[in-house]
């Protein structure tokens, strides 16, 4: 964190007058994909930059910008790396934390990973190999592209988690010894940090359960298999609160309501999805508050997996903004069963969006260019939506996905033409089906993992070989041809170590590579990193910050003051990713630190 301290800054501003970047007019090279999977149409090699100038921004006195973004010319755009050919363990669950390091983590119940623990470590497991000396959890350093294994001692499959604002990832739930299991890892600087298996338990089993952090630094805990309630950690007297939605969203014999979409809301309710039903849970009293219109068409939830994001919450004078929920792809009901049977029917293609702070909410439905099941989509620091990984046929479940989608599709939730808001993107040359996820990295990049449709690993199945290589997708954004558009925070003023306080105003000095800032063409977003698990994304979300001030402070250098968010409904406490977007194009982010 050196590159930010004020002592540095003067050097920055140094730099910076001397930057001047000619643009690089060839784009990055695209990926060749498979003849036989969904994929977007061959990729042209020009990418357009379709800047939204918003009366609304002042030097001065700011209001609530527009979200500036790309728009693609033509489908085929942005880059996929890969990082690691294989880390020796399937990235069933992924979690970013504040340190720069992802824990990494698979079922541990189907004996040998191909990833060893140190000398002398092994667990007892009595379902498959008596002592399992290899890691089903690891380590992933996002700086160095390294790794390292991690020592879980319970089964952790299909579990759920959530980082307090401590920056220790709190996890819950698995299966058979894990079904009531909580576990904690905190994250060090040195490689002493593990897995710490509490004493306390769940009082419910809590299998393919969702969690979500909540303003008081409770973890509220939704669901699982045949699990039709809540409760929270800590949890000091054991209580459970029956929530009957679960039951009655419950199909027979395939279920379709399993890791429950949640979503905290500004007014502090929880927003709460499952099958095709939502509503809006005061979790505070026990009570309902409303009920939402069912979403149009198929079902959503596990086997019938979509996914779901809220949608940049945009921080102006009021403290209560607008919300909107956005969910995406699915399969129609019995589509899990015939899956079992080897038929494979047509993934959705709609996506439904519901702005739940209405009088009256209703659906607007829109149609995705391509269909999918268990799609992971993310919010990018643009206030844009990626969505990435799964199929176009089948369902959630072993053997249950075909044709997988290689292509990723970007929504402009801004966008006012439906026509133009998605836009299909450069295809990966590698399926991520059932059992892959994917993460925001606090450099713009998508890391991408996983993909095990079998009941163990299986590197020479016919069809979807198990996958333990890790990759990254870079959005166009991050383009060498628009690296003089990228800002580069120089210094974070007004904290200290980079904690800010609720509605405290602070200042963010940043450098442009040798282009003048656009006023009206920038955001400032914090973005909370997700936990990731079957196409469920838990606890991420991206706010706007009101700008108040902004000054030129060099040639290429400005300072803006922001506000922090003003309560902790709005923004759990914790660590947050720092942005700065101008016109469409981010900087490497900045972790700041949200406190009560």
């Amino acid at each position: 964190m050196a590159l930010f301290k004020k002592q540095s800054f003067l050097l920055f501003l140094v730099i910076t007058l001397s930057l001047f970047f000619t643009p690089n007019s060839e784009p990055g090279r695209h990926n060749q994909h498979h003849p036989h999977y969904s994929h977007a149409p061959p990729p042209d090699r020009s990418i357009i930059i379709k800047p939204k100038f918003s009366s609304e921004l002042l030097l001065s006195t700011i209001s609530l910008p527009t979200t500036p973004r790309y728009s693609a010319a033509t489908p085929g755009v942005g880059e996929w790396s890969l990082l690691q050919e294989s880390v020796g363990v399937s990235a069933m669950h992924m979690q970013l934390l504040h340190n720069n390091k992802i824990v990494i983590f698979d079922r541990a119940d189907f004996g040998s990973s191909n990833l060893s623990l140190p000398a002398g470590k092994c667990r007892f497991d009595p379902r498959a190999a008596k002592h399992d000396c290899t890691a089903h959890s690891l380590l992933y350093d996002v700086d160095s592209n390294t790794y390292r294994p991690l020592m879980v001692q319970t089964d952790v499959w299909c579990s759920s988690g959530a980082v307090n604002s401590l920056g220790t990832l709190v996890q819950t739930g698995g299966y058979h010894d894990g079904y009531k299991k909580i576990r904690t890892f905190t994250p060090c600087n040195d490689d002493t940090c593990d897995w710490v298996e509490l004493p306390l338990n769940l009082t419910v089993q809590r299998w393919y359960g969702s969690d979500h952090i909540l303003p008081d630094d409770r973890v509220i805990v939704v669901g699982g298999r045949r699990a039709y309630s809540y409760e929270f950690f800590p949890n000091n007297d054991n209580r459970v609160f029956p929530f009957p939605l679960l039951k009655e969203t419950t199909d027979p014999k395939e279920e379709n309501n399993l890791y429950p979409f949640l979503h905290l809301l500004p007014d502090g309710n929880l927003f709460v999805f499952a099958n095709r039903r939502s509503l809006l849970l005061d979790y505070k009293n026990d009570r309902i508050v409303r009920e939402y219109p069912e979403i149009p068409g198929e079902k959503r939830n596990y086997p019938a997996t979509g996914s779901s994001v809220m949608l940049p919450l945009k921080l102006g004078n009021s403290s209560y903004p607008t919300v909107e929920i956005l969910i995406c792809g699915g399969a129609r009901g019995g589509a899990y069963l015939k899956a079992l049977r080897g038929r494979f029917m047509a993934a959705s293609k709609s996506c439904g969006r519901i702005r739940v702070t209405d009088p009256e909410p209703v659906w607007v439905m829109e149609d995705m260019p391509l269909r999918r099941v268990m799609p992971d989509m993310l919010l990018l620091p643009t206030g844009d939506v990626i969505i990435v990984n799964g199929a176009a046929r089948g369902s959630a479940g072993w053997e249950c996905g075909d044709e997988p989608v290689l292509s990723p599709v970007m929504y402009y939730p801004d966008e006012p033409d439906p026509a133009k808001r998605f836009s299909a993107l450069s295809p990966s040359t590698k399926p991520r089906m059932y059992h892959s996820a994917a993460i925001l990295l606090p450099d713009g990049r998508i890391l991408v993992g996983g993909s095990n449709p079998h009941v163990k690993y299986n590197f020479t199945a016919e069809k979807y070989p198990t996958d333990l290589s890790l990759e990254a997708y870079s959005p166009p954004y991050l383009g060498t041809e628009y690296a003089h558009l990228r800002p580069s925070i120089l210094s974070i003023d007004g904290t200290e170590d980079n904690a800010v306080a609720y509605g405290q105003q602070f200042t963010i000095s940043f450098s442009l590579g040798g282009f003048q800032l656009v006023p009206g063409e920038y955001l400032v977003t914090m973005v909370a990193p997700s936990f990731t698990t079957h196409s469920f994304a838990m606890n991420q979300r991206l706010l706007v910050l009101y700008v108040s001030a902004e000054q030129q402070i060099a040639p290429f250098a400005y300072k803006v003051t922001v506000n922090a968010p003003p309560t902790a409904n709005i923004a759990p406490p914790g660590y947050y990713m720092l942005f700065v977007v101008h016109q469409g194009v981010p900087c490497h982010s900045v972790w700041i630190k949200l406190h009560i």
